[in-house]
């Protein structure tokens, strides 16, 4: 009897179940583990803009849950899962905690929505997660339930870009393009890395001077000067990275020409170009920018090592490199999660915003 009080436990969620209306803060049921699953009890979620993307794209299958960075506290774990345990504190995420090739992804968690199976296969908005187990992180007890929530996220995706696809290192000249949650982190991660010059670019004053206060050296508001333009005035000839944190068209247009050009020569080669925030669906592209001046474009795709540098964003933080609650600029209730997402489509957040369950 307790066991099927456990596989038929119900828990608050924010649910899509239709294109273009709100989403529903509801109940929904959630099974027992399966084998490789871990149930965890959120204390928090980060409000991502590719949910957003997720939100407005008629191609997301319906009904569906959603979010991709939480902190909580494993409740039950599948028999084949021995990395975490009952009482673990750990962030909830989307990149699978040791490396795989391809775009494998598990199959969606076996929650329910009023007798409907839910689409997603990791969710963290809502007040308990059933995910596959190699999205769910192990992190020490004394880190905070709260913002913790966004390295699932935020931090491995911008960090993770500037440390691991690009490998900024000290002296390296750095533009990053939007300052959001994702391209502050990248912002910090240059920093802490030592990039100079460290370029802001956005269209909002008050993004640009929160961007000075994370680590920015210079910043550009593409609303009044071209950007390229202003770039190449900075640098000399343009930076050695460029990270497109915004995904818009014109962005990912802009990124490649910002970056320093190389030529003729086995050793003479340009900067590089990094694309972060999920892109439009085409680009224009010149191709001489590859050939003529040997320059790179690159996707980034949370390139993060999960196990290793959760750990290492965290102890930044503790040490005050990696701030963490000046990232965080505004919390929600799960019942607010609509005006938390009008909030973030409308330019409104610095930094990132999350929820927090308790």
């Amino acid at each position: 009897m307790r066991r099927e009080e456990r596989k038929n436990m119900r828990s608050k969620a924010a649910i899509h179940v239709e294109h273009g209306k709100p989403l529903a803060v509801d109940e929904i049921e959630i099974p027992h583990p399966r084998a490789d699953q871990v149930h965890v009890k959120l204390h928090s979620s980060g409000v991502c803009h590719s949910q957003l993307h997720q939100m407005h794209n008629p191609q997301t299958p319906t009904p569906s849950l959603l979010g991709h960075e939480g902190t909580g506290t494993v409740v039950s774990v599948g028999s084949e899962v021995s990395h975490v345990k009952e009482g673990d504190l750990a962030i909830v995420t989307w990149v699978p905690k040791d490396p795989i090739q391809g775009r494998w992804t598990p199959e969606p968690s076996g929650a329910t929505y009023r007798e409907e199976p839910l689409n997603g296969n990791t969710y963290t908005w809502g007040e308990d997660a059933l995910v596959w187990g190699g999205y769910v992180i192990p992190i020490d007890d004394d880190n905070p339930k709260d913002i913790s929530s966004i390295v699932g996220c935020a931090v491995l995706t911008g960090a993770g870009a500037v440390l691991n696809t690009a490998r900024v290192r000290p002296g390296d000249s750095v533009a990053i393009y939007g300052i959001g949650g994702v391209g502050t982190s990248a912002l910090i991660m240059a920093s802490i890395l030592e990039a100079y010059p460290l370029i802001a670019v956005d269209i909002e004053d008050s993004k640009l001077e929160y961007a000075k206060e994370m680590g920015a050296t210079h910043t550009v508001n593409a609303m009044e000067t071209d950007p390229i333009e202003a770039i190449h005035e900075i640098t000399g000839g343009g930076t050695d990275y460029a990270f497109d944190a915004i995904g818009l068209q014109i962005t990912s247009e802009q990124i490649l020409p910002s970056v320093r050009g190389g030529g003729p020569g086995a050793d003479n080669h340009g900067g590089m170009a990094v694309l972060i925030g999920m892109p439009a669906p085409q680009m224009t592209v010149d191709p001489g920018q590859f050939m003529y001046h040997q320059k790179q474009y690159r996707g980034s795709l949370g390139a993060t090592y999960p196990k290793k540098d959760f750990d290492q964003f965290l102890r930044w933080h503790h040490e005050g490199k990696f701030p963490l609650d000046k990232l965080v600029t505004r919390r929600y209730t799960l019942d607010q999660i609509n005006e938390a997402c009008n909030d973030l489509q409308n330019g409104e957040i610095l930094g990132r915003a999350i929820m927090v369950y308790d």
